[in-house]
């Protein structure tokens, strides 16, 4: 996460628009473990198709 919060910060201070590395799922790697935390408050038999598939890409 800070890696992309770098490069988010660097191209602002260069007047660029930062373009985050999509994952299969549409996510990025930021996105990904920001709503992957839901998956530790359900039991795995309560995911939804996204969450699982959020937790076979970690």
């Amino acid at each position: 996460m800070d890696l992309e919060n770098q490069s988010i910060i660097k191209a602002k201070e260069e007047n660029k628009k930062y373009f985050a590395e999509l994952l299969p799922n549409g996510d990025s790697k930021k996105q990904l473990l920001a709503r992957s935390r839901y998956l530790l408050y359900k039991s795995r038999e309560k995911w939804t198709e996204s969450q699982n598939e959020r937790a076979n890409d970690l």
